[in-house]
């Protein structure tokens, strides 16, 4: 098991590739965090996207996670032409590190930033994505974690939109975050405060940044906006990290099929992940997990489902499907 880090930041004021944003007014700034890998196909489309943000207070930290192709090459060129000045690449890591630890690592060595935005190297950012994402963040206590996030179009390789992505259809808390991730990795924009509560934890292996933030945010009493508008297209492609289902039955075929082992892998990791940091914890928060820690019959389950009814996912036939597996998940104890 991990405990938290107390490593020294990495950040390196060198790395700038320029010096006009050092002295800007950092009130509204947003760091955007980018991690390559093999993104030559669509990054051209998503840095575009980058500059065309109403929102212009930002600054692009960057880093390649062992890119085979010309990803680096794009990179550089825009950092030394478009992105002059605001174009940062974090080289403190080398190798290839997966997607999570990559970002992580971004997470880790930037300097401090009053918001924190994720990109994808192959998605489409809607021009008002930072403008709505901060507007609703300044409304916030700065001392109080918080994060946007928002629904997406979603479209095939060549940004034909053929949905949106899911509603919100019940208002998240702790323990449904526990059940189910809705702070889709490159709609979210974090807070100071949230990136503080990141900076030297390590998530469990399979749960990515995204993810991450929101658990870490909700279980220390933080605040979550879920935008109904679409702030971004969202490619499905063969090479998707993780992708999203173009229909419930399509999502609830696959769930079925995958069965309980894996999902129930990552939930059990993150309950004890979320242990291994107590400071971080409020009371409630720290009491679920410990309950959750501590079932394993199947009776114990039984009876905390009753008595947490707030462990639930999106909609009742999510909801369905996780409670069952929660309960046929004692057969492995």
């Amino acid at each position: 098991m991990s405990s938290p880090q107390s490593g020294t930041r990495r950040w390196n004021p060198q790395m700038i590739r320029g010096g006009a944003s050092q002295g800007a007014d950092r009130t509204t700034r947003v760091a955007i965090l980018l991690s390559l890998y093999n993104g030559e196909t669509y990054l051209n489309a998503q840095l575009d996207s980058i500059l065309a943000q109403s929102h212009t207070d930002w600054v692009l930290y960057w880093r390649d996670d062992g890119s085979t192709d010309a990803s680096r090459v794009i990179m550089l060129s825009f950092a030394a032409h478009r992105g002059h000045g605001r174009c940062v690449e974090i080289t403190s890591l080398p190798g290839s590190n997966g997607v999570g630890a990559s970002y992580l690592h971004l997470l880790d060595s930037i300097p401090e930033t009053p918001f924190v935005a994720f990109a994808d190297q192959d998605d489409v950012w809607h021009p008002k994505k930072l403008e709505w994402a901060v507007e609703w963040l300044r409304t916030q206590p700065a001392q109080i974690p918080a994060i946007y996030c928002a629904r997406q179009y979603l479209t095939d390789s060549t940004l034909n939109v053929f949905s949106k992505s899911e509603r919100l259809h019940r208002q998240p808390c702790f323990a449904a975050a526990l059940t189910q991730n809705i702070a889709t990795g490159h709609t979210a924009v974090i807070n100071a405060a949230a990136c503080h509560l990141m900076q030297g934890t390590t998530p469990p292996a399979n749960t990515l940044h995204d993810w991450w933030a929101y658990l870490l945010t909700m279980a220390a009493g933080g605040e979550i906006f879920f935008d109904d508008r679409c702030v971004s297209y969202y490619r499905q492609h063969s090479c998707n990290t993780v992708g999203a289902k173009h229909s419930r039955i399509q999502r609830g075929l696959g769930a079925l099929k995958r069965g309980p082992g894996a999902f129930m892998t990552i939930f059990e990791s993150n309950v004890q992940r979320l242990l291994s940091y107590p400071d971080m914890l409020t009371p409630e928060s720290k009491a679920l997990l410990e309950d959750l820690s501590q079932a394993r019959t199947f009776k114990e389950r039984f009876r905390l489902l009753w008595k947490r009814p707030e462990l639930q996912r999106q909609t009742f036939g999510e909801t369905t499907v996780f409670r069952l597996w929660y309960l046929l998940a004692t057969r492995c104890h």
